[in-house]
């Protein structure tokens, strides 16, 4: 079995993350490529103690980037929005 926090890398807490998050109860986490949704979805309900209801994911592609005649590429990532049950809430910024 894997590692739970090897699974969840990172929230990204981007404007479009934090609109999901106050309006619709969905978080977005940086994750692992190899991971699938049952993987996701039982490491956040395990980290976080809160209840799951649906996760989805995406392939972000790295974009390519120059910096004068050199040229190179971004990492993809993969990009997990998971939707949480009605009375769970994950609130990253309260605990700054």
């Amino acid at each position: 079995m894997k590692n739970l926090y090897n699974i969840i890398k990172k929230p990204c807490l981007t404007e479009k993350g934090m609109t999901l998050q106050e309006m619709h109860n969905q978080v977005v986490f940086k994750v692992d490529p190899a991971a699938n949704k049952l993987e996701i979805k039982q490491a956040v309900e395990t980290i976080f103690n809160v209840t799951v209801a649906d996760v989805r994911t995406c392939n972000v592609v790295g974009k390519k980037k120059r910096m004068g005649k050199h040229s190179g590429q971004r990492a993809s990532w993969k990009k997990a929005i998971v939707n949480l049950a009605a009375g769970s809430k994950i609130d990253f910024l309260e605990e700054v």
